[in-house]
C-alpha cells in the first residue's frame, strides 16, 4: 500500500514552480521535497489535474523529466495584448524556422537551410534569444553541428502542453519534409576536407 501524500504538497509545488526561474525535473521537485520521487510525481500528477479541472489561469507543463508552471491556453488570448508589448511579433522567415524546428527537431542549422532554402543563422539566433528554440546538443557527424529544438517558452507561447499537441502537417507539407529527410546531399565543405 502506497504511504499517503503530504497535504501540503500539492500547495507546495505550485509555490516553488512559482518562482522557478527554470524547469525543474522530478529528482529536483522530490529533493526538495524531501519525498521519495514517485511521490514527487504522483503530487505533481494530482496538481496537474486540479489546476486543469478548476479552469484556474495555470497550467503544470511536463516535457520529458522537467516541469513547469504555464498559463492556460484558455487565457491566451486575453493576455496576448500584454504579451505583444513584451515582445515583438515574430517575422515570417522566424516562424518558418521555427516551425522547421518545431516538427523536425532535434535538428541541424544545414537541414533547416535545406527545409527553407536560405541562409537561417540570423534567424535561428533570433529564436534563440527569446528563448523559443535551445541547443539540445551536437550530432555526431563531422564537425558536430549544434542541433535544435523548441523549449518550454515555446510551448507557453503557443499554447501547447506537449509536442502532441502540434497541429499535423498538410499532407503536401509532409511529403515535402520527408523528401528533405530521405536525401542528404554533401555539404562541399565535407568534400574539400
Amino acid at each position: 500500500m502506497d504511504a499517503p501524500l503530504p497535504d501540503d504538497l500539492g500547495p507546495f509545488y505550485e509555490a516553488l514552480l512559482f518562482i522557478a526561474e527554470r524547469p525543474l525535473s522530478t529528482a529536483e521537485l522530490a529533493e526538495l521535497a524531501g519525498v521519495p520521487r514517485l511521490h514527487a510525481e504522483a503530487a505533481l500528477g494530482t496538481l496537474a489535474e486540479d489546476l486543469e479541472e478548476s479552469g484556474r489561469g495555470l497550467r503544470v507543463q511536463r516535457l520529458d523529466d522537467a516541469w513547469q508552471l504555464v498559463t492556460s491556453p484558455e487565457v491566451g488570448a486575453r493576455l496576448a495584448a500584454y504579451a505583444s508589448r513584451e515582445e515583438a511579433r515574430l517575422s515570417p522567415a522566424a516562424l518558418e524556422a521555427l516551425a522547421v524546428v518545431a516538427y523536425r527537431q532535434p535538428v541541424t542549422r544545414g537541414e533547416v537551410e535545406r527545409v527553407r532554402g536560405v541562409d537561417s543563422d540570423y534567424v535561428l539566433r533570433s529564436l534563440l534569444h527569446r528563448r523559443l528554440i535551445a541547443e539540445v546538443g551536437r550530432r555526431d557527424t563531422p564537425g558536430r553541428p549544434i542541433l535544435y529544438g523548441t523549449t518550454f517558452t515555446f510551448m507557453e507561447r503557443f499554447g501547447l502542453t506537449s509536442l502532441d499537441d502540434l497541429p499535423p502537417l498538410p499532407a503536401d507539407a509532409a511529403v515535402a519534409a520527408s523528401a528533405t529527410t530521405l536525401v542528404e546531399v554533401p555539404s562541399p565543405a565535407a568534400d574539400a576536407g
